[in-house]
This record gives structure tokens, C-alpha cells and sequence, in this order.
């Protein structure tokens, strides 16, 4: 239950801090200018930092208790981000860059005890004169790794979620003991969904130096902790995947720069997601390109985790040559991924469908269902579960509140609160709804969601004027929802995962569509949300 409620904590912070911090942005100086290097052509704030680490830090100190390591790893994450935050402000030098980096993988090595004491192909565990001075170069280079990957819109939050999923599955399967972890993980995942929202292209913030080291920082510190402390029987060779792309991708930059006989320090465009623009992909498809990418990686962890070191690493060393072979290969004969414009030309052209009037209006009715149907659920849930406990009931008591106050005095339109009640109604009431709801019930839960998502593909294909777009983070999604359900036998909290995956993924793409298209603060959606919030808060206390 940590877990849970460190995610969804994590993730209303992210969701509520970012807005007020892209308003100080102007004044802080922590806007990101436009450059040859860089593909955004207007200022951005780069505050995307301040909403993941608060995200994730605040729910650990209220749902964990303080060990040593995660009293270290806190310390380490405050220290990468002063440091950060400080460059998303003033954009220090390289070196004063390093040292705030090698501060913080110094606590957690010599306050937290973390260290690297395996290694691949070798047998004997590495005596501290050199287990230490690696550790700091693995985590130095991971975190480096992941702040040179945030270069497009969405790509090095939408790797590291996809590697923290990774990392939260093969850590509780490991055991109980390893709680720490999977809170962790939870919590961080929360920060960096909360970030997506308005990360995702066209970006309204970037998360900066101070968020993408933060993630480098937490990726290293629990894939060390998993292989080396929690499971040592895990291969060694499988942080490879779970970090996946951004660590060859560094690799290969500074060889390059090194080849052409430039700094290895100095930003350039050589990174893959530079390539792949280069190449005339548009930055969404260069976005969906790494994350199938990074997804095919964490996925080959999950189904290798107790293979042979040699196995492991074969597989990625594949993986990433053809990847550089095929980029190289293109470069050189100067192929481009044909615009839209001449894809266009290439269809036979299409009349006009006379049925198209019919059409619009099968996507309206299925629209109006959708409309009725996802707050019919949200209450049938809340009124039709067995007993309501009091974490789930204290947390909807302060938010009918809130929301009840943003409804009725808050400005016109659709506010982050509203938006924030949604999202965590719906994930409670999929929850509850998979752990208390008798297994009869089976059969038409099948056929509601069915029906569901069924008129949310209608709904998309059919009605115009909807505004609705898929996005780079749609395809995140996806890739999620595939990673969960790879291991269908998977049960967290209680409950299924991969039920909860694509239930949630059905009823929060409903909510959404609904929001859309009705911004006024008491929509029918809104209502339904309070109302939920008050059933569970008074079925409690009565």
C-alpha cells in the first residue's frame, strides 16, 4: 500500500508544483534559450526538475522510515539537485558540474554502504581499492548518461520510466524485504508521470539538469542495490538492459567527439535522437523510435534475469551495433525518411465519403456513451465495494474538499485540481474495484471495459473536431501496458498488475476524452469525481 500511495503522492506534487513554477520560471532565470544545438525554436521553462525531485522525495519521507541508505540516497538526491538547479539557472562549467556529482555518489557509497562488488565474467567479488572507484565511475557515467539523453521532448523521462517499471518488477519479485526499493521506484515513477503531462511534445516545460541527473542518480542507485545487495543472484550484466539506450548512446557520443579530436565535454549533435532528426524523422517518431528501443531492452531483462553474463550482453552488444550500423549506413548514402507531403502523393486519392455525416454521428453516440458510462462506474464502485479503508478514506475526505473549493470558487476552465481528482479517482476506483469486487463480476467487467475502449476508438476515429491527438506519450503508454502484461502472473498490492494496467489505461483514456471536450468546471465528470470522493470518506466514518 506504500507503494500506491507513494506513486500517486509523487505524482499530484509533479502535477501541482510545475504550473506554479513555469510562472516563477522568468524571474528564477531558469528558462532554456533556443540554440544551433537545441530543436525547440521559442524559451521554455526548465523547471521540470523542481516537480519530479519534490515528487519524489516528500512521499518517502512520510511513508518510509529513515535507514542509513535511504537517508543517503535523500542527502545524494538534495546535493544533484542544488547542483542542477543551480546549472538550469547559470549553466556552470563541466568540472563544478562533476564535483556536485561526485559529492552525492559519495554519500550513498560511504554513508549508505553502496558499492559494486560484482562484475561480469568475473567470479571473485572485487576487494572496496577497487569496487569504490568503479562504483563512482558506473554512477557518475549513469548519471551523465540520462542528462545527455533529455533531448527531445518526453525522451529521457518516458526511458526512465520505462527502466523504474523494469526495476520495480524484478524488485518485488525478489521478496518483501526489498520494500525500500519498490517504494523508491513508485514514488520516482509518480514524480517523472506528473512531469510527462506537460512534458510531452510540444513540451511546456523540460525537466533541466536538475531533474535528468536526479533520474540518472536514482536509476544507478537501485539497479546497484538490486544486483549487488538485494538478489546477488541476479546476473550482473543486467543493469546493460535496464539502462538500456542512454549508456551506448554516451558511449558512442564520446567516442565520436574523441575521433574528431574535440572535447569530450563539449556538447554537440551527435546523439542518436540528433541523428534520427537529422535523418527527417519528426521529433515524435524519433521519440517512439528510442522508446520501442529502450522498451525491447527492459522487456529482454525481464525475461533474462537469471541468464548467463555472456548471454546478457550479447544480446545488447546486437542490439546497439546494428542500431549504429543502420544509422552509419544511412548517413553515408545520404537516405531520408520521405516528408508526408510525398507519402501523400504515393495514396490513391479519396473521394468523399458520402457516408460521412453517418459516420460522425455513430462517433457522437458512442461519445455521449462514454460520456455516461465512466461516471456511472466511478460511482458504482465506490458504493459497491465491501468496506472502504481508512488511508483510501482519509485521502478522498481532503480532496472532496479541495475539489468541492476549486469547483465552486476556483476560475473558469479546467485546473489542475480537476484534472488531478480525475486521475486519482480513477486509479483508486480501478484499484478497489480489482481487489474488493467478487470474482463473479469477471465476466461483465470484461464486457464493460470491452465496450469502453471499443467507443474510445470509435469516439477518436469517427467524431471531428475532437482535439484529441496521440502523442509520443500515448505510445508510452502502450509500451507500458506491454511490459506489464508480458508477465501476466505479476501481482502488486494485492492485485493483478496487468489487469490494473489495462484498466486503467481504458478508463484514464475515457477520462481524458471526456475532459477535453467539456471544460466547464461542473461537467458531469467533475460531479461524479466529488461524489466519489464523499461516498468513500462517509461510508468510513459512518
Amino acid at each position: 500500500m506504500q507503494a500506491l500511495f507513494a506513486l500517486i503522492t509523487a505524482m499530484v506534487i509533479s502535477m501541482v508544483v510545475l504550473p506554479l513554477m513555469v510562472r516563477l520560471s522568468p524571474y528564477i532565470g531558469m528558462i532554456d534559450q533556443p540554440s544551433a544545438r537545441k530543436v525547440h525554436c521559442t524559451p521554455i521553462a526548465r523547471v521540470g526538475g523542481v516537480g519530479i525531485v519534490l515528487g519524489a522525495l516528500v512521499p518517502l519521507l512520510i511513508w518510509m522510515p529513515m535507514t542509513d541508505q535511504l537517508c543517503a540516497y535523500v542527502m545524494g538526491s538534495i546535493v544533484l539537485f542544488g547542483f542542477g538547479a543551480l546549472d538550469d539557472q547559470r549553466e556552470l562549467d563541466h568540472y563544478v558540474k562533476f564535483i556536485g556529482q561526485f559529492i552525492a555518489v559519495g554519500i550513498v557509497v560511504f554513508y549508505g554502504g553502496l558499492s559494486i562488488d560484482r562484475i561480469p565474467f568475473v567470479t571473485e567479488t572485487l576487494p572496496p581499492s577497487i569496487a569504490i572507484p568503479f562504483t563512482f565511475f558506473a554512477m557518475v557515467g549513469v548519471i551523465n548518461a540520462i542528462n545527455h539523453s533529455d533531448g527531445l521532448d518526453g525522451l529521457a523521462g518516458g526511458e526512465s520510466l520505462l527502466t523504474l517499471l523494469g526495476i520495480l518488477f524484478i524488485a518485488y519479485q525478489a521478496g518483501e524485504s526489498i520494500n525500500q526499493v519498490v517504494v523508491i521506484a513508485c514514488a520516482v515513477m509518480g514524480g517523472v508521470i506528473g512531469f510527462l503531462r506537460y512534458n510531452t511534445y510540444p513540451a511546456k516545460v523540460f525537466m533541466g539538469d536538475s531533474g535528468s541527473q536526479f533520474l540518472g542518480f536514482t536509476l544507478a542507485f537501485l539497479v546497484i542495490i538490486l544486483t549487488q545487495q538485494i538478489n546477488t543472484a541476479l546476473s550482473p550484466a543486467l543493469p546493460a538492459l535496464l539502462l538500456g539506450l542512454p549508456v551506448i548512446d554516451i558511449l558512442a557520443v564520446l567516442f565520436l567527439r574523441a575521433k574528431g579530436g574535440m572535447n569530450i565535454f563539449h556538447a554537440t549533435r551527435n546523439h542518436i535522437h540528433h541523428r534520427l532528426l537529422d535523418l527527417g524523422f519528426s521529433h515524435q517518431a524519433s521519440v517512439v523510435a528510442i522508446y520501442s528501443t529502450q522498451a525491447f531492452f527492459v522487456l529482454s531483462a525481464l525475461a533474462l534475469t537469471y541468464e548467463a553474463d555472456w548471454i546478457i550482453l550479447m544480446l545488447y552488444s546486437l542490439v546497439c551495433g546494428a542500431i549504429f550500423i543502420l544509422l552509419t549506413q544511412a548517413e553515408q548514402r545520404g537516405w531520408r525518411r520521405p516528408s508526408k507531403e510525398y507519402a501523400a502523393t504515393m495514396l490513391p486519392s479519396n473521394p468523399v465519403d458520402q457516408e460521412q455525416g453517418l459516420l460522425s454521428k455513430a462517433g457522437t453516440c458512442q461519445f455521449l456513451f462514454l460520456q455516461i458510462m465512466i461516471p456511472f462506474l466511478l460511482i458504482y464502485v465506490a458504493v459497491a465495494i465491501p468496506s472502504v479503508s481508512s488511508d483510501f478514506a482519509i485521502i478522498s475526505a481532503l480532496l472532496v474538499v479541495v475539489l468541492a473549493l476549486d469547483l465552486f470558487f476556483g476560475r473558469a476552465g479546467r485546473s489542475i485540481i480537476q484534472q488531478g481528482s480525475v486521475f486519482i479517482c480513477a486509479i483508486f476506483m480501478v484499484y478497489l474495484s480489482t481487489l474488493h469486487l467478487p470474482e463473479s463480476m469477471g465476466g461483465i467487467e470484461v464486457v464493460i471495459y470491452s465496450l469502453l475502449a471499443g467507443s474510445i476508438a470509435v469516439t477518436l476515429k469517427l467524431t471531428k473536431g475532437l482535439g484529441f491527438k496521440t502523442t509520443s506519450a500515448d505510445c508510452l503508454t502502450l509500451f507500458i501496458v506491454l511490459l506489464v502484461g508480458f508477465f501476466q502472473d505479476i501481482h502488486l498490492l494485492g492485485v493483478n498488475l496487468t489487469e490494473i494496467a489495462l484498466k486503467s489505461a481504458i478508463v484514464l483514456y475515457g477520462c481524458e476524452l471526456i475532459s477535453n471536450q467539456n471544460t466547464a468546471q461542473r461537467n458531469i465528470l467533475n460531479s461524479a469525481v466529488l461524489c466519489v470522493f464523499g461516498i468513500l470518506a462517509l461510508r468510513w466514518i459512518l
